[in-house]
C-alpha cells in the first residue's frame, strides 16, 4: 500500500518541483521588475484576493468534500452515476463561482475596501497614497476571473487524482508561471504601469490551466456537460460536508487575509516582504506537504469506504513520517540560509540588500511553523476521509482566534514579522489539536516506530543547521558576491547540508525500507 503512495507521492513531488521551480523564477522576475515598493504591494493584493478564494472554494473545502464522496461514487456506484454526479456537481459549482466572481468583478472597490483598509482610509482622507486604493481596485477587476477558471481545474485535478492521475493536476500550476513570467518579460515593460501587464497574466494563467486538463478527462469519459442540481444527492453530500470544511480551511487564508489589512496599515514595502518570504515558505510546502496531502486524501477515503481501520492508522502513519523527513530539515534551513536565499533569488533591479534583510526577517518568522503546516496538510484529511468536517472547523477557529490574539500582542513590538509569527504560531497550534482530536477518538496513534523516526529526524536536522550556520557568511558578505559566485556557494551549502542530513540519517538507522513500510 505504502509503496504505491511512495510512487505517487514522488510523481506529485517531481510535477510540482517543476511548478515551484518555475514558480520561483516568476517570482525573480517580479521581484526585479517591481521590487517590494508600492506597485509591488498594490499587485500581490490583487493576487491574493482571487487565491484566497481559490483555497478557500476550489482546492480548499470543495477538494476535501467532493474526493472523498467522489471514491465513494467510483467504488460502490455504476459509472453512469458517477458521470452524473460529476454533471451535477460542475454545474452547480460552476452557477455559485460564475455568481460570486461577477459580484467580485462589480464589486472589486468593497473588496479592496475590506481588505486594505488601510489604503480605503487613505484614499477616503485624500492621504498621499490614496492612488494604491483605486489601482487595487482596477486590478482586481482583472485577476478576479481567475477564480472561475482555477475552480474548474482544481475539480478536474480532483477527478484525475481520484482516479490516479496524479501528474496531470500537479503539472497544470506550470501555465500559470509561465504565463506571468512571459507577462512580466514581454507584456509589462510595454505599459506606463507594468503591474497591470501582470494582472492580465494572472487571468492569462488561469484560462490556460481550465483549458489544459479537458483531453486528460475526455480519455476517461468524465468530460460531461454541466448541469445544475442542487438536491441531487450527491451534492447535497457534498454540500453538507463543505460548509463547515469552509470554515476549517479558510483559517490559515483569513489569517493571510488579516495579515494584509494589518500591513496595508504599516510601512510601504511590508505586504511585500511577506509576499516574498511566504513565496520561499511556499516551495517546500507544496513540494513536500501539499504532495503528500494530494496522495493520502483519496488513500485514506478508500480505507474508510473499505472499512480498514489498521489501512487507515497506517496510511496516516506514512504520511506523518514523510512530512517529518522533509519538513523539519527545510525548516531549519530556511532559517540559516533565509537571507542568502532571498539574495540569490531576489537581489537585483529593485530589490536591494534593504528589501533582502528586510524580508530575511519575516522568513525566518514563518520558517518557525513550517513543519506544523505540514503536518496540518496530513492530520487534516484524516479527519475529511471520515467525512468529518465539523471537527477540524472547531479547531481552526481556535487557532484563528488565537492567530489574531498573537496580532494584537506582536504587531506593535515587531511590526509585520510579528504578523508572520503569529501565523507561525497559530498553524502550531492548530496542527496540535488536530493531532489530539485524532488520538483522543482513537483514530491514529503515532506508532513507537513513527516516533523514533521523529527523534532521529529532529537530531540529523540539527547537525545539518549546525553546519549550515557555520559554513554561511553574513549577508554583507553576500552582498559583495557576483550573483554567479552567490549562487554557487548556496548551492554548495545546500548540497553539503544535504549530505550532512543523509549521513546522520544513515548513522541514526533510518533506511529506505522506513519510507516503504506502513
Amino acid at each position: 500500500m505504502s509503496k504505491a503512495l511512495l510512487r505517487s507521492g514522488l510523481i506529485v513531488s517531481a510535477m510540482t518541483l517543476v511548478s515551484r521551480v518555475l514558480g520561483l523564477v516568476r517570482d525573480v522576475v517580479i521581484a526585479n521588475l517591481l521590487g517590494a515598493g508600492a506597485a509591488a504591494d498594490v499587485f500581490f493584493f490583487a493576487n491574493r484576493i482571487p487565491n484566497f478564494l481559490r483555497r478557500l472554494f476550489a482546492e480548499g473545502a470543495f477538494n476535501q468534500a467532493f474526493v472523498p464522496v467522489m471514491t465513494e461514487y467510483k467504488q460502490t456506484r455504476s459509472f453512469k452515476d458517477t458521470q452524473d454526479l460529476l454533471a451535477a456537481v460542475s454545474g452547480t459549482l460552476g452557477g455559485i463561482v460564475t455568481l460570486v466572481t461577477l459580484i467580485g468583478m462589480i464589486g472589486s472597490g468593497v473588496v479592496t475596501a475590506l481588505f486594505g483598509m488601510g489604503w480605503f482610509m487613505e484614499w477616503v482622507n485624500e492621504g498621499p497614497e490614496a492612488y494604491k486604493f483605486e489601482l487595487a481596485s482596477l486590478l482586481l477587476k482583472i485577476t478576479f476571473p481567475y477564480l472561475w477558471f482555477i475552480s474548474f481545474t482544481a475539480m478536474a485535478g480532483a477527478i484525475l487524482n481520484t482516479y490516479g492521475k496524479f501528474a496531470v493536476s500537479s503539472f497544470t500550476p506550470v501555465f500559470l508561471n509561465v504565463a506571468l513570467i512571459a507577462a512580466a518579460l514581454w507584456l509589462s515593460p510595454r505599459l506606463a504601469q507594468p503591474e497591470m501587464g501582470l494582472a492580465i497574466g494572472v487571468f492569462a494563467g488561469g484560462l490556460i490551466q481550465f483549458l489544459f486538463q479537458f483531453p486528460f478527462l475526455a480519455k476517461l469519459h468524465l468530460l460531461v456537460r454541466p448541469r445544475w442540481a442542487w438536491h441531487h444527492p450527491g451534492v447535497v453530500k457534498i454540500r453538507t460536508l463543505m460548509i463547515p470544511a469552509l470554515f476549517g480551511v479558510s483559517v490559515s487564508q483569513v489569517n493571510l487575509l488579516f495579515d494584509t489589512m494589518l500591513a496595508s496599515f504599516l510601512a510601504t514595502g511590508s505586504i511585500s516582504y511577506l509576499y516574498y518570504s511566504d513565496r520561499l515558505l511556499e516551495f517546500p510546502l507544496g513540494l513536500f506537504g501539499i504532495a503528500i496531502a494530494t496522495v493520502i486524501l483519496p488513500a485514506l477515503s478508500s480505507r474508510h469506504v473499505d472499512q480498514s481501520k489498521d489501512g487507515f492508522a497506517a496510511t496516516m502513519d506514512w504520511g506523518v513520517r514523510m512530512v517529518l523527513l522533509m519538513g523539519f530539515p527545510a525548516m531549519l534551513g530556511l532559517i540559516v540560509l533565509s537571507e542568502p536565499m532571498l539574495r540569490v533569488l531576489f537581489m537585483r533591479g529593485e530589490f536591494g540588500v534593504i528589501e533582502v534583510t528586510a524580508a530575511g526577517r519575516s522568513l525566518v518568522a514563518y520558517a518557525v511553523g513550517l513543519q506544523a503546516f505540514m503536518l496540518i496538510k496530513v492530520l487534516a484529511p484524516g479527519y475529511y476521509a471520515r467525512q468529518d468536517t465539523r471537527t477540524p472547523v472547531r479547531f481552526g477557529i481556535i487557532a484563528m482566534v488565537a492567530n489574531m490574539v498573537f496580532n494584537a500582542l506582536l504587531i506593535f513590538p515587531l511590526g509585520y514579522v510579528g504578523l508572520a509569527l503569529a501565523t507561525a504560531m497559530s498553524g502550531m497550534l492548530n496542527a496540535g489539536l488536530l493531532a489530539w482530536g485524532l488520538s483522543r477518538r482513537d483514530i491514529y496513534h503515532p506508532s513507537r516506530q513513527t516516533l523514533g523516526f521523529a527523534l532521529k529526524v529532529t537530531l540529523a536536522s540539527s547537525g545539518m543547521a549546525a553546519l549550515l550556520w557555520w559554513l554561511s557568511p553574513p549577508l554583507a558578505v553576500w552582498a559583495e558576491w557576483s550573483l554567479l559566485s552567490s549562487s554557487l556557494h548556496l548551492l554548495s551549502y545546500i548540497g553539503a547540508g544535504a549530505l550532512c542530513y543523509g549521513a546522520l540519517l544513515l548513522v541514526s538507522g533510518v533506511r529506505i525500507k522506513h519510507l516503504k513500510t506502513a
